[in-house]
């Protein structure tokens, strides 16, 4: 409020405001050269010489003298930008003629560092400012930390939490100034992934500068790749350029790389890119047997990744009809990925990461291991619901998730691999259900006869 009224005073009457700041006089000392003046004469104002440029003495301005009346540090008179531009040039010059590690340089570099947080707020005042704004389906929050250094996504300057307001969007975790509101050009990316949760799977489709007038793809700021007016920067997903402030040269696994060459190595991509696919990373869209089937031929890991989810699908009918299974929330070992439960195709990018990065295939050996442990070994029930190899009537009780065993497509019977393989007869329960279904077709009809 202060700062605003002097502005306006200093907008009705310029004279008497510029005379009354520029004598910085010491009330206790005075000038034996002063001439006196008849009574009744008005006083004529205080006159002082300039000093030179770079002249420590010409610190008292800005209050760096050496006396007790000089201003403290937080207090700052000058009220507008451009009187604010001049005085930090002005202590630029004093910190330059000041002797090198002496406290009156470092005071000065402390006040340098006042003048310039008072220009940035009044660049970005701090006046009320509504919670929520909605800007491209952004649902922006204004965010009361205050502490917290953050980069601006549109101008790519520092947000000082402490002297500026700034937003951050809840969907996609854009941030931006509060400035930088009415300018911000990319729609909310949380929003794109819930239209279409697709990924761009051809390998850095280019399409060259010319598809895009010489402009950034996102801002349509005149790019070029000699970098004159503005660096043009490709992003390796997409395949399109973009100007440095949309393009932070920020690195990503690009999905096309990784499902089609089991390429893992992060590339750059824009930051509309990068916050797209730090979005979908965990989402189960890719359906690898569909992209790229012969995969499965080359990377050994995914084999056997598919055979454990093939297990873990045998094991949860046990589980959802098993009351100490539900009771201990077994299945919520799985929580994380909960697209393993309910199909062995879907795989999400943070699958691939995991398994090429051997992470993945240990995890999930333990939670299969403590899903055989229960079923096995720790519930009567659940062992009670065990098969026995009606072609040799031979071992122990089989499950459908053992590695010795095959399973009956259509009556799901489990018997011994070998037993299985070995007998060129059909299964003996898909028999014993056909003749049970005939006698109960010709039951009916006998009833049905007078």
């Amino acid at each position: 409020m202060g700062t605003l009224l002097i502005s306006k005073v200093r907008e009705e009457y310029p004279d008497r405001i510029m005379n009354t700041f520029s004598a910085h006089l010491n009330p206790f000392n005075k000038s034996p050269e002063q001439p006196e003046r008849p009574e009744g004469e008005c006083p004529a104002p205080a006159q002082q010489p300039d000093p030179p440029p770079g002249d420590p003495e010409g610190a008292l301005d800005l209050g760096l003298a050496e006396d007790h009346f000089s201003r403290p540090v937080g207090l700052i008179l000058a009220s507008d930008v451009p009187q604010l531009r001049r005085a930090i040039e002005e202590c630029k010059r004093v910190i330059l003629a000041l002797p090198e590690h002496s406290e009156r340089q470092k005071d000065a570099v402390v006040r340098l560092i006042h003048l310039r947080l008072k220009l940035q707020e009044l660049k970005d005042p701090g006046e009320d400012e509504p919670n929520i704004r909605v800007v491209l389906e952004h649902r922006f929050y204004k965010e009361k930390s205050k502490s917290v250094k953050q980069m601006c996504d549109k101008c790519s300057t520092i947000i000082w939490g402490l002297i500026q307001t700034w937003y951050t969007c809840t969907g996609c975790y854009y941030r931006c100034h509060s400035k930088c509101l009415p300018l911000v050009s990319r729609p909310c990316v949380r929003a794109q992934v819930s239209h279409q949760a697709e990924y761009q799977l051809s390998i850095c489709p280019e399409s060259g500068l010319d598809s895009q007038d010489y402009r950034c793809a996102e801002c349509r700021a005149p790019i070029s790749l000699r970098g004159v007016p503005s660096e043009a920067r490709q992003c390796d997903y997409t395949g399109l350029y973009y100007c440095s402030s949309c393009h932070w040269n920020d690195l990503a696994v690009v999905p096309a790389r990784a499902i089609h060459n089991w390429d893992f190595e992060p590339r750059k991509v824009s930051r509309c890119s990068m916050r797209y696919l730090a979005l979908m990373v965990s989402r189960p869209v890719l359906k690898l047997r569909e992209i790229n089937p012969l995969l499965f031929n080359y990377v050994e890991e995914l084999v056997e990744i598919r055979k454990l989810r093939q297990d873990i699908l045998l094991m949860k009918p046990y589980f959802i009809t098993c009351k100490e299974a539900m009771e201990a929330r077994l299945l919520l070992q799985l929580q994380d990925r909960q697209h393993f439960v309910e199909n062995d195709e879907m795989y999400s990018l943070q699958d691939l990461i995991d398994i090429e990065a051997g992470r993945l295939g240990c995890s999930l050996t333990e939670i299969h291991t403590l899903f055989a442990k229960h079923i096995k070994l720790d519930c009567e029930r659940c062992q009670a619901k065990g098969f026995v190899c009606e072609l040799c009537r031979e071992g122990d009780v089989l499950f459908p998730f053992d590695s010795h065993t095959s399973v009956c497509a259509d009556c799901s019977a489990v018997f011994h691999r070998d037993c299985y393989y070995d007998n060129s007869t059909t299964c003996p329960r898909c028999a014993r259900l056909s003749l049970r279904k005939q006698s109960l077709f010709q039951d009916s009809g006998m009833e049905g006869e007078p």
